[in-house]
């Protein structure tokens, strides 16, 4: 690499970590607590992936989601998902429009066309309307009528989903499951992040402020991460630690032979390494560490496993199959 490069390089990763950076201290001013949750949700940004929030009411999924939509300066469109919701209205309608005395219709694009879609509560809509997100989370398009249109860039996708409440709720499928780049579990704030939401939520409003990052910004930061390089030992790692999923393969563990129907996918391997290509950036390396890996596994493989009938009624939380995956893929 000559001196050139090294210098533009430098500079890139010196505009990365000054964006970040900037982009946590307008989240912190929204959201309190739960560094690692907010650490998964940039990361998941920046590796091009949408997430999958659970936790139980009140918890602030809502207003972390809005925070970050509202420090970037893209479109946003919240979707509320109910039991009545139906595909037309996240993809869109056509429209009959007479003028001149012709008549024609016209395509009104739905919410699904926004760089920031928070699908609030996704599982309380009907598997027909929750199977409208795939073609757009998938392959960054929709297919309406037709035609197929193509969609903004950045593009994600966060969802959120109640873990307590199952009357009225379809629970998503393991194909919808696994467009979700990776899981995040908001669990209840700690006695000092409890004060300091109390504090800062009880007394006056602060200010509105507006965007710090453009949509460039986040594009160039993605292919930045992209850029990433990591080491073959390291790929190996990550798919012997799919395979160790399998319960068909001789690198399960005994647990998931007999709690597991069906393991990790490649897609599963492809979200472990590109959370782990961001992290390693955001932590100020342009190289992936062991460490990213390992810190990103549980969340990019936890709702990939699916469970035998056995393994529902163990109550074995699935990080504790994929921890046990890992040690073996090592």
């Amino acid at each position: 690499m000559s001196r050139e490069q090294v210098v533009e390089l430098e500079a890139r990763l010196s505009a990365f970590q000054e964006r970040v950076l900037r982009l946590r201290q307008e989240l912190g001013r929204t959201f309190l607590g739960h560094a690692e949750v907010v650490e998964l949700l940039l990361l998941t940004l920046l590796a091009e992936g949408h997430a999958l929030l659970e936790g139980a009411p009140g918890l602030g999924k809502t207003t972390l989601v809005k925070g970050l939509a509202a420090a970037l300066d893209v479109s946003f469109q919240r979707i509320q998902f109910t039991p009545d919701l139906m595909p037309a209205d996240i993809l869109g309608t056509r429209i009959l429009e007479e003028e001149l005395g012709r008549h024609a219709f016209r395509f009104e694009p739905g919410p699904i066309f926004a760089h920031f879609v928070l699908a609030d509560e996704i599982n309380r809509a009907t598997p027909r309307t929750q199977s409208a997100l795939l073609e757009a989370m998938q392959e960054r398009q929709v297919t309406a009528f037709g035609e197929t249109r193509r969609l903004a860039e950045p593009f994600c996708v966060v969802a959120t989903q109640n873990p307590i409440e199952m009357e009225g709720t379809y629970p998503l499928p393991e194909a919808q499951l696994d467009r979700f780049l990776c899981k995040v579990e908001l669990a209840a704030p700690d006695e000092a992040e409890l004060v300091s939401i109390l504090a800062a939520t009880t007394g006056e409003a602060a200010a509105p402020r507006g965007a710090v990052l453009a949509a460039q910004d986040v594009l160039e930061m993605r292919s930045l991460v992209r850029a990433v390089p990591i080491a073959s030992a390291l790929l190996t790692w990550v798919a012997r630690l799919v395979r160790a999923t399998d319960p068909a393969s001789e690198l399960a563990p005994e647990r998931v032979r007999s709690l597991v129907r069906y393991g990790a996918s490649p897609r599963g391997g492809q979200a472990i390494v590109l959370l782990a290509k961001a992290r390693a950036l955001v932590q100020g390396r342009p190289w992936v560490s062991e460490e990213d890996v390992q810190s990103v596994a549980c969340p990019a493989l936890r709702h990939r496993l699916v469970f035998s009938y056995e393994g529902q009624a163990s109550g074995v939380h699935a990080d504790e199959l994929v921890r046990e995956a890992g040690r073996r893929a090592q």
